[in-house]
């Protein structure tokens, strides 16, 4: 088995990666005094990987909206009816998924058995079970789900958001489909996603916590079922770098109008993918984070509330977008006072003393997640699947030697006023 140690000497801190003969990437992060673990068992699949080929077809198929987030489902159910859940429950554990735009993954937490529940956990993901009536029964669960997400003015705000930005993209379907897109969805269709995208080529199990290395692997060697590598291959349509809308409106039973105002760009990959989050985080902080002159200004005059927040929202190589969000008696106000403040910055530069405070701040940010296992575990899975061959010690290099000229540099690519949308959810009256 290869075997790769992944150092940082600043922090006295290690983890392994092992390339399992399986095709499976293993990564193991022993935490000498602590008593908890935290296993995720992901593929690299996700709602917008709905276009894909492998050795098995002889050309790209395109397959229902919502499908990954639907085959997440579906594996938690066995051909004997019993409960995966249940099984976790006799071991002590904590158990879970998500789907996101590009990662599926399968969890894990505990404090005892971390060996059994191991187990459990490579051998439910590997056992798919796909009936005519046990997907057909989900369709109404799924359904359900769905409407009740459209209820959510915060969500419906942010899915209209990501439509007005792109125009092709697959980021602008939402990650659980439409009632219509999963009505499509077949057992034959789950099996076909399920042999291309959980292949183990395109998995990784990342547990860090009070492990042995040894036995992980032990466990692995046991339960992993070898496979071929199937050249999978995914397909994307060509985006613009134009927004589609610059302003959505919709409604909803509203105390406030809710807002997105998102700045669409390109999404680099590997080193450059890691710095630029990096820098569009500290300007998003920098101009509007809760320190900054904006958003006490606002905040005095009533146009704001501690409800606003910004995030960066990217997969590497497939969408990048800055958003800021929240409530606000006047969202076109708001967006018009981001973006004079944007003009601003460019042109008079970054509060140098506010930009190293917030420099030190998130570097001390990661250093502290260090001592969280499930931060731990999390950081593995998303930097092996999404950052190329930087780790998540690269990451705090990264910022420890960033310069505020680097990120000023940035500000025009990052925030184009040309390439942003707003939407709006305000009340039905």
């Amino acid at each position: 088995m290869d075997k790769q140690i992944i150092s940082s000497a600043q922090l006295d801190e290690q983890y392994t990666i092992v390339h399992h003969p399986s095709g499976l990437d293993i990564m193991m992060w022993k935490k000498e005094g602590f008593s908890t673990v935290e296993a995720l068992f992901g593929t690299k699949y996700g709602s917008i990987n709905n276009c894909f080929k492998t050795d098995a077809a002889e050309d790209f198929i395109k397959v229902p909206d919502g499908i990954a987030h639907y085959l997440e489902h579906k594996l938690f159910e066995s051909d004997d009816n019993s409960s995966v859940f249940d099984q976790y429950a006799q071991t002590g554990a904590s158990a879970n998924a998500f789907t996101s735009t590009d990662i599926t993954a399968y969890l894990f937490s505990c404090t005892d058995n971390y060996e059994q529940s191991l187990e459990i956990l490579l051998d439910f993901v590997q056992s798919p079970y796909f009936t005519k009536e046990n997907v057909d029964k989900e369709q109404g669960i799924i359904a359900q789900e769905i409407k009740m997400g459209d209820d959510s003015p915060t969500r419906k705000c942010f899915k209209n958001l990501l439509k007005a930005l792109y125009k092709n993209n697959p980021v602008r379907i939402d990650v659980a489909g439409t009632v219509e897109s999963i009505a499509e969805i077949t057992p034959e269709l789950l099996y076909q996603c399920y042999n291309a995208f959980y292949n183990l080529h395109n998995m990784t199990l990342s547990i860090a916590g009070n492990i042995d290395e040894q036995t992980v692997l032990d466990i692995c060697d046991k339960k992993l079922k070898p496979s071929s590598d199937m050249h999978l291959q995914t397909r994307f349509p060509e985006e613009p770098d134009e927004v589609c809308e610059s302003r959505v409106c919709d409604s909803a039973s509203v105390g406030l109008p809710v807002f997105c105002l998102g700045f669409k760009t390109q999404s680099p990959s590997g080193k450059e993918y890691v710095k630029k989050s990096v820098i569009a985080a500290m300007l998003l902080e920098q101009l509007i984070g809760q320190t900054s002159p904006l958003y006490n200004s606002l905040l005095e005059e009533g146009l704001i509330n501690s409800a606003l927040g910004t995030f960066v929202y990217t997969s590497s190589e497939r969408y990048f977008c800055c958003i800021i969000e929240g409530e606000s008696k006047d969202p076109d106000e708001v967006a018009r006072r981001i973006f004079a403040e944007i003009e601003r910055l460019k042109t008079e530069g970054l509060d140098k003393e506010a930009f190293e405070t917030d420099k030190r701040v998130r570097y001390g940010e990661k250093v502290s997640s260090i001592n969280d296992v499930k931060a731990c575990a999390d950081a593995m899975l998303y930097y092996h699947f999404d950052c190329g061959d930087v780790t998540l010690f690269d990451d705090l290099d990264i910022i420890a030697s960033l310069s505020a000229k680097e990120c000023e540099d940035m500000i025009d690519d990052l925030f184009s006023v040309k390439r942003s949308s707003i939407s709006i959810v305000q009340s039905k009256e």
